[in-house]
């Protein structure tokens, strides 16, 4: 199973420096996928969680791609209904080729209404337009001589059942946020039933999970996977990989947009994550 991290792109903390230094820090500890996120007018309903300044993810990542040479690079994740579908298309074989093969874009419906209305783009309507450009865009790609020959995955978003049934008919892998364990062990039966129902293979399971440890145990039903002590997290990422999960991505912000000024505790919970799986290079299942 292979780790990943969800790096702050946005935020008062946020600035070419710190998202270099997040850059070194994934990659020398050896994890195996940086992912940032994705929003393009800060609107107030995205500036109470994601405030200014915000990194645009295929800019972003196209400066880092030059900054680093193995992590893969990708987005946690795309709103597909943003862009034309040819742009994104574009956007993203491009991004694959010069980064030399390390994209997985990660793609979903979104959900702030007021930057849907900036943008132009009808809410209601987010769903059928990603679904219809995520069918464009794996059309265009088709052209192997214009868009190169390597099939980018792509990881589908969303916890609902709409989501599900997307990620079964367009996505490489299923891509659920910021879960709880015994939901993410039921929804792991539902995608398989979804896959069967639809006569299409299952696609894998790449959840992104919080990062958030704590001195104490956490208990409840509302514990989120990645909340509690080390050992709790440690055996959350267990469980997961019993699960059958291909790549885990975890998410140290906790809501706060002040975090950003201050990533030293989540650097050091990684760096912590990082010295549990004692990685030799990349982050992949020893044996």
């Amino acid at each position: 199973m292979k780790i990943g991290v969800n790096v702050l792109n946005f935020g008062p903390g946020t600035d070419p420096g710190a998202l270099r230094n997040w850059a070194q820090t994934v990659e020398g500890l050896g994890f195996d996928l940086l992912m940032v996120s994705d929003h393009i007018a800060i609107t107030p309903d995205v500036a109470a969680q994601y405030p200014a300044p915000f990194y645009e993810p295929f800019t972003t990542l196209s400066w880092l791609a030059g900054l680093t040479t193995r992590v893969r690079l990708g987005t946690t994740v795309l709103i597909a209904p943003y862009r034309h579908p040819l742009l994104t298309a574009r956007m993203a074989a491009n991004l694959d080729a010069l980064s030399g093969g390390r994209l997985v874009l990660g793609m979903g419906v979104g959900w702030a209404r007021q930057e849907f209305a900036a943008l132009g783009i009808p809410f209601e309507r987010r769903g059928r337009l990603t679904d219809s450009h995520l069918r464009d865009m794996r059309a265009a790609w088709a052209d192997t001589a214009d868009y190169g020959k390597r099939r980018i995955p792509v990881w589908v978003g969303g916890n609902s059942d709409a989501g599900l049934r997307r990620a079964v008919q367009f996505g490489d892998a299923w891509h659920p946020l910021r879960c709880t364990m015994p939901w993410l062990s039921e929804a792991a039966v539902r995608l398989k039933a979804s896959a069967e129902e639809q006569n299409l293979p299952v696609p894998a399971l790449a959840p992104r999970i919080a990062l958030r440890p704590t001195a104490a145990p956490v208990s409840g039903p509302q514990r989120l996977a990645g909340e509690g002590t080390m050992d709790q997290i440690m055996d959350d990422l267990e469980q997961l990989r019993l699960l059958g999960a291909e790549t885990v991505v975890l998410d140290p912000y906790n809501g706060d947009p002040r975090e950003t000024c201050h990533p030293q505790a989540a650097r050091q919970a990684l760096a912590t994550v990082a010295a549990h799986f004692h990685p030799p290079g990349p982050m992949t299942e020893q044996p």
